[in-house]
């Protein structure tokens, strides 16, 4: 994988966008490459290491940290009715 695109940061990354543009292209998305023949999860590949596809980083996860705070708020809140 030495010819990945610099946007690309692991192989984990490149695996979950080529499974993506292969789902896509199952779903009846056409292919970008020219010439596209076999299997679509090789297209799917190709596609990402010639840069033909777009993608973006999602947002980032929100921490743990907050979610406890609003559960524990919950319970809280429950508690003082309950009495």
């Amino acid at each position: 994988m030495e010819n990945m695109p610099e946007r690309i940061d692991s192989k984990f990354r490149f695996v979950l966008l080529s499974a993506s543009r292969a789902e896509q292209m199952i779903q009846g998305a056409r292919s970008k490459v020219d010439g596209a023949a076999g299997k679509v999860t090789r297209i799917a590949m190709d596609e990402i290491l010639t840069d033909a596809v777009e993608w973006e980083y999602g947002p980032a996860p929100e921490s743990e940290g907050s979610d406890a705070t609003i559960d524990g708020d919950r319970s809280e809140a429950a508690e003082s009715k309950s009495k």
